[in-house]
């Protein structure tokens, strides 16, 4: 059988996203679905940024659960955007766009 390349090889996993997924190593698309089957489950979206979690919305609110990951990421995207949310506090937003770059920034390099 060939070797997973890509976003389907897996990566090891941040001590953080490792136990909020119970796992130690995950391919990229595998870590962002059961991010968002966690992120549905507890209806953590919203329509208005920092707005009250609806189940619904472009916006991801940080949980208890959420915040450690979420404040790990620290990145510029190649267009030289900055996503800087290690000063984040729960109930705070991210937008659903920035999941790459928390799924980025919790796995090791």
């Amino acid at each position: 059988m060939a070797e997973e390349k890509g976003l389907k090889k897996p990566v090891k996993l941040k001590s953080e996203l490792a136990a909020m997924l119970n796992a130690t190593e995950l391919p990229r698309t595998e870590i962002t679905k059961k991010l968002w089957d966690y992120i549905k489950a507890n209806k953590l979206q919203t329509k208005t940024e920092n707005g009250a979690a609806e189940n619904a919305g472009k916006y991801i609110v940080a949980d208890s659960t959420l915040l450690p990951i979420f404040k790990n990421t620290k990145s510029t995207s190649k267009s030289g955007k900055l996503t800087d949310l290690t000063n984040m506090k729960e109930g705070e937003t991210i937008n659903m766009m920035q999941m790459a770059a928390v799924v980025g920034a919790n796995i090791e390099k």
